[in-house]
């Protein structure tokens, strides 16, 4: 058995980015992106200054997330332990980048396809060293075979020599030497106001914030300054905070409508047994048109079944949804035939596909090893309580077109939803003293930082707090006209996508390199 790994000695390295431009010429690398890079730091104070230097790169390791994650296997392990990739496999979800708590995966531009260092596997398969390693000047890079106890590498495992991020328990396979600890931290630098020296990070390059005088371990203390490293762009943006509403109206009309068949409105054809599987059924064409869209080589989409590696959440999802559009059909046809038996025996797989359709992306995101804010429990109750929410939010607006039954019952149900996701997100906001340094960066960065406003603003007080409040003074004044309830359906809805962007975001600002 062999199991290669890297000992990057950083006492040794003088950042002269040889190994950057063997790699980037060895792999035609485009502008803009690294499959390894050399990052500086710098500390002390002037004129007492030191600038330290150490690479960057996968880490391979041996529990490695993006494997587990990628739909299509287009991540795999070779023989030797190298975690490798299949150009035409790949169908550029992102969730690879996402999953990796390394930075080391990125989206080539001219294929569209997730990239990263594979150790030069094919030169490597034919007796050759990596690029990297033959081009250093001061031999700071050398690979090894950890299963080899006389290896160097497999030495400097045995003396306990650092790794990035242990914390994540990927067992990485990338050792340092003579490193600093602010190197291996990404939390404890940060890129100063003034940028980096050489190269510009870009406005979405996360980063610490960096404030004078506070120690290290504070929450956004920092202990020296980033002075050049790569830019690492955000993966997930607002199509996939879009799907997350739009699944949730899908599922929460459905849930509905069970509910209603449940208290005897079945023979309500039209509001009940039609119109919700037809609304479920647009927004279920949406969801995939938003998660079709973010792929970069979306014409293979649907390797996702025909390649599908089953141990990702991106593929169980799709088997989930596809199985609740099919209930969804099922239900269109019992309601447009009148058929009331049907629809009772079709409650419970309504039911239960509309959870799965709401909280298989809880498991997805815990699938993103790389982002902390994301792994929170209270990701599923979240989710599900914004289903309640969309749900009578649909219910609401559709009464506007048609008379609905039980109109006290839909508003119930979306006052409930609203208040159960804002108790949840204020248990989310509790000081957690467990959570990692990761984590509380991404929190401070959605409640008191770049995404603080569209947080409260939009997502609590647009989003939760006015149209509870409407909903619940229609109750108690027992209004009978739709117009207020509806409002408040599209205000929260609306508030639902500005809360789902911020926290889709914020997730991904914490820097991981």
């Amino acid at each position: 058995m062999t199991r290669l790994g890297f000992l990057l000695d950083s006492g040794s390295c003088i950042g002269c980015h040889a190994c950057t431009v063997a790699c980037k010429s060895e792999h035609d690398v485009p502008l803009g992106v690294n499959r390894t890079w050399v990052k500086y730091i710098e500390t002390g104070a002037f004129p007492d200054v030191t600038r330290q230097f150490t690479v960057m790169r996968c880490n391979q390791c041996d529990d490695a997330p993006c494997m587990s994650i990628c739909p299509t296997s287009a991540l795999y392990r070779a023989p030797n332990g190298v975690v490798d990739f299949d150009d035409g496999n790949c169908i550029g979800c992102k969730a690879c980048m996402n999953a990796c708590p390394y930075d080391a995966l990125y989206i080539n531009p001219d294929t569209g396809t997730a990239h990263k260092c594979n150790m030069c596997n094919h030169r490597i398969e034919v007796g050759l060293e990596p690029s990297c390693q033959i081009v250093c000047p001061t031999e700071a890079i050398r690979i090894g075979d950890l299963d080899d106890p006389e290896s160097e590498i497999s030495r400097a495992a045995a003396e306990g020599l650092p790794v990035r991020s242990p914390e994540q328990n990927t067992r990485p396979k990338v050792y340092y030497r003579g490193i600093d600890p602010g190197l291996l931290d990404p939390t404890a630098t940060a890129i100063a106001n003034d940028g980096l020296i050489w190269a510009d990070a870009g406005p979405d390059h996360p980063t610490a914030p960096l404030r004078a005088g506070r120690a290290p371990a504070d929450e956004a203390g920092v202990a020296a300054r980033t002075a050049y490293t790569t830019a690492h762009p955000m993966a997930w943006k607002e199509k996939v905070s879009a799907y997350l509403v739009t699944k949730a109206v899908a599922a929460g009309v459905m849930a509905m409508a069970a509910l209603l068949v449940v208290l005897g409105h079945g023979d309500a054809r039209a509001a009940v047994g039609v119109a919700p599987p037809l609304v479920a059924g647009g927004f279920l064409a949406v969801t995939g048109a938003l998660l079709v869209g973010d792929l970069r080589q979306p014409r293979r989409f649907h390797y996702l079944l025909t390649r599908a590696n089953r141990s990702s959440w991106l593929v169980k999802g799709a088997y989930v949804l596809m199985a609740f559009s099919a209930v969804c059909a099922l239900w269109l046809i019992a309601g447009a035939t009148g058929t009331e038996g049907l629809l009772r025996a079709l409650i419970i797989p309504a039911v239960l596909g509309a959870a799965g359709t709401a909280g298989y992306t809880a498991f997805l995101f815990a699938q993103c090893e790389g982002r902390d804010l994301w792994q929170t429990p209270l990701l599923l109750p979240v989710l599900l309580a914004q289903t309640a929410t969309a749900g009578g939010a649909a219910f609401a607006v559709l009464d506007l077109f048609m008379e609905g039954p039980a109109p006290v019952v839909v508003r119930w149900v979306m006052a409930t939803g609203l208040i159960l996701t804002a108790a949840l997100t204020a248990a989310e906001l509790i000081p957690d003293p467990d959570r990692s340094r990761n984590a509380k960066l991404a929190m401070a960065a959605l409640t008191r930082g770049r995404y603080a406003l569209r947080f409260w603003l939009g997502g609590v007080m647009a989003g939760l707090v006015a149209p509870a409040g409407m909903v619940l003074y229609a109750v108690a004044a027992e209004i009978e006209g739709p117009a207020l309830p509806a409002a408040a359906g599209v205000l929260a809805l609306a508030g639902m996508f500005v809360y789902e962007d911020a926290f889709v975001r914020a997730g991904q600002s914490a820097p991981l390199s």
